[in-house]
């Protein structure tokens, strides 16, 4: 009879169930595994045997054939080790305990037979418990990770000799591990913590730009802002984290998959907390920004999701890298499709970006002189194609400060600082939070057509100031929905249940800037 043991594999998020079948027969002495394996699982058959012997126990020196199935899923990664190992110390009789139907083990294994923790925990206990499994069994580096799903045993383990210890528990000498546990509200608290180490107090002048950001915040609006150097614009977006409002338990559990496949997670706090702000060089590829590889992973506007991903420089990014953000900024997703699979990661991040108006930088600045001429420009803004634009919901001017604003003072009575700021945005989120409970959006920028018609009503003094605004501007249907959402927004910071001109009126006047 052949040994089964029970593990997984992760393609994307999405995680299989795995069948590891191990059989024994007297052969010449060797280690076959099949079942579409990679490199790193092949391998496997040197720590396997090194950890079993150097862990005490007996290695056979015989045939051993491990299948992993079903057979036409390519299998990735080192989690195979442990549930291989014990397959074949339950086929020689060293592990009496049978009844693993249940359980699925795992882990990669040292020479020495410790384990090390690999990465896609979180969403391997997810996967497992949706298919049944009751029992995880994973490195004690992991534990944590996977103890914070509900409903799961988690089993954490050092080594293998610990292992086989738990599952032999009918020998006296033999310990049965505990589960493992955490404290998810714990990890929550610490959203009440300030979020980043830059606070908008610190941002002399710049009023309009901190209101335009404020609103981006409050409905996860993509925002550009344009402006000489110097204006304030990497240290604008270098705030904007600290506005931004907790993640709900959902959202955590979300982004803590993202960043588990990823190999992100810090094994002391495994829940991720707080928005991610990825800030990326223009020099990164296109597969760095959407993800990839040839075994795909998450790029970097999968690693912002529910967060920010912020582009200084926007018109310094190669074009062709600039359009793979079109379908993102539209679905809220990225499909990758390869000859052999196609994988889907979510992408629903508040783009922020900022540019200079023109190669010298300083077009339409009062104090000094741009040199660029009119070619010049025109060719420097030429890498922003039109149907990008129109995917950003709000450009605002960053122009340069004066000397008044510059000499300005922390206690003055207009310097408001994040925290009061963040009140305002996190107010705006709840009100949106409760408007879409049971819809599976979270924020106005989410809005289908069919959502706009029913939460984005206007009346007659709205719908002519944006049917004016559409024909004065030549705004696209896409434009006109993107304005209908920012003033759906603009509405809820200002705490009011219908839109009303004045709300339009302020939305028309971030996009009359396209």
């Amino acid at each position: 009879m052949i040994a089964q043991i029970l593990t997984a594999c992760v393609i994307g998020l999405d995680v299989y169930k795995i069948l590891v079948e191990v059989d024994i027969n007297n052969s010449l002495p060797a280690v076959s595994i099949v079942g579409l394996p990679d490199v790193s699982i092949t391998e496997a058959r040197e720590r396997v045997r090194s950890a079993i012997k150097n862990s005490g126990y007996d290695f056979p020196n015989k045939k051993i054939v491990v299948n992993l199935a079903p057979a036409d899923i390519k299998k990735v990664g080192s989690y195979y080790d442990l549930p291989i190992a014990l397959g074949i110390l339950l086929k020689t009789n060293q592990v009496q305990q049978t009844n693993l139907d249940k359980i699925a083990f795992i882990g990669e294994l040292s020479l020495d037979g410790s384990l090390r923790a690999v990465s896609g925990v979180l969403p391997i206990a997810t996967g497992l418990k949706s298919q049944g499994i009751k029992t995880l069994v994973v490195p004690f580096e992991n534990a944590k990770e996977a103890a914070i799903i509900d409903g799961l045993e988690v089993i954490g383990v050092k080594n293998l000799v610990e292992l086989v210890n738990h599952l032999n528990t009918q020998s006296p000498q033999h310990k049965k591990l505990n589960p493992i546990t955490v404290d998810v509200r714990e990890y929550m608290q610490e959203q009440t913590e300030k979020n980043g180490y830059f606070d908008f107090k610190d941002v002399k002048g710049q009023q309009k730009a901190k209101k335009a950001m404020e609103i981006a915040a409050a409905g996860a609006h993509n925002l550009l802002m344009s402006g000489p150097p110097g204006s304030g614009k990497t240290l604008l977006a270098k705030c904007f984290s600290s506005i931004l409002p907790p993640l709900t338990f959902d959202e955590s559990i979300e982004l803590t998959k993202i960043y588990s496949i990823s190999s992100l997670v810090n094994p002391n706090k495994p829940l991720i907390t707080t928005r991610p702000f990825r800030s990326v060089h223009h020099t990164a590829s296109a597969v760095g920004i959407i993800g990839g590889g040839t075994n795909p992973k998450p790029g970097e506007i999968t690693l912002a999701h529910r967060g920010v991903l912020f582009l200084d420089e926007f018109v310094e990014f190669p074009r062709s890298v600039l359009e793979v953000l079109r379908q993102p900024l539209e679905d809220g997703k990225i499909v990758i499709s390869r000859v052999k699979t196609r994988l889907e990661f979510p992408s629903d991040f508040i783009l922020l970006a900022a540019m200079n108006p023109c190669p010298c930088g300083y077009l339409g600045d009062s104090e000094k002189k741009c040199t660029c001429t009119e070619f010049q420009v025109k060719q420097y803004r030429s890498k922003l194609s039109g149907p990008l634009l129109d995917r950003i919901d709000i450009v605002v001017d960053v122009p340069r400060l004066k000397i008044d604003e510059l000499m300005q003072q922390e206690t003055s009575p207009i310097v408001e600082t994040s925290e009061q700021i963040r009140e305002r945005v996190v107010k705006a989120r709840e009100i949106q939070l409760e408007r879409y409970k049971g819809l599976g959006i979270y924020t106005n920028s989410e809005l289908t057509p069919k959502l706009i018609k029913k939460y984005c009503q206007l009346d007659d003094t709205s719908a002519s100031l944006l049917k004016e605004a559409v024909r004065k501007f030549n705004l696209s249907a896409r434009a006109y929905d993107r304005i209908l959402k920012l003033s759906r927004t603009i509405a809820d910071l200002d705490a009011s249940e219908n839109i009303q001109a004045k709300h339009i009126a302020q939305a028309i006047q971030y996009r009359s800037n396209i």
